[in-house]
């Protein structure tokens, strides 16, 4: 089938509906992104379940003509401890041991911390801003209405998406966010560099990002 086609995912989702999974990890798919997860306190045992899982994909690759891109597959040890789990290995290949890994846009660091997550997301943020300042700026008389809503509509999904899982992130990397709305709000409203971020959330009638991922973590 062509990329692209109707009928391509369909086919492919029957084509590997019987993907090998064990009773001891957990199988994630999303098209052709596949993750396995295996937890315990012990590093080796994770390892080892890890490991046998990895095997039975093997066999299971081989016997359905799929080759996996084992130079795109990592793998991440989650934990809080020194210690890390062994490597593992795919069609007799040795995965590569990393730090983080981005998941569906989301970046999961080694401690979960989702420091690094918010970080690239601010870069992203930047890199928006700057080719829509010349309509959000000053030059251009925008009513601030319209100024607020392409703030809305398109920088603000940026840094909200997955904020359900990343919510729980600690103050000071919640603030790297904060600091971009401060100076994006700034540059709708032509405000001198001195008027205090409150005054204009005030005016504007907008949620601190702090505030928007509270709310959205409770709700969800």
């Amino acid at each position: 089938m062509p990329q692209g086609s109707v009928l391509g995912p369909l086919l492919y989702l029957l084509y590997t509906g019987d993907l090998p999974t064990t009773a001891d990890s957990t199988t994630a798919t999303f098209a052709d992104d596949t993750t396995i997860l295996t937890t315990h306190k012990d590093p080796a045992i994770a390892t080892h379940r890890l490991q046998t899982n990895l095997n039975e994909i093997q066999l299971w690759l081989k016997k359905l003509c799929i080759k996996a891109n084992e130079m795109k597959s990592v793998q991440v040890t989650f934990t809080l401890r020194k210690n890390m789990c062994s490597p593992v290995h795919l069609n007799n290949k040795q995965l590569t041991q990393t730090d983080d890994v981005k998941y569906l846009g989301i970046r999961l660091d080694q401690k979960l911390t989702c420091h690094k997550h918010i970080s690239t997301r601010s870069k992203q943020l930047g890199l928006k801003l700057c080719k829509l300042y010349c309509i959000i700026g000053q030059k251009l008389q925008l009513f601030l209405e319209n100024k607020l809503l392409l703030y809305t509509a398109i920088l603000k999904p940026i840094w909200t998406y997955g904020v359900q899982l990343w919510g729980s992130a600690s103050k000071s990397s919640i603030e790297i966010l904060e600091r971009f709305q401060s100076k994006v709000l700034r540059i709708i409203t032509d405000a001198l560099w001195y008027v205090p971020k409150a005054v204009k959330i005030r005016d504007l009638q907008v949620l601190l990002d702090r505030q928007e991922v509270r709310n959205y973590s409770a709700t969800y």
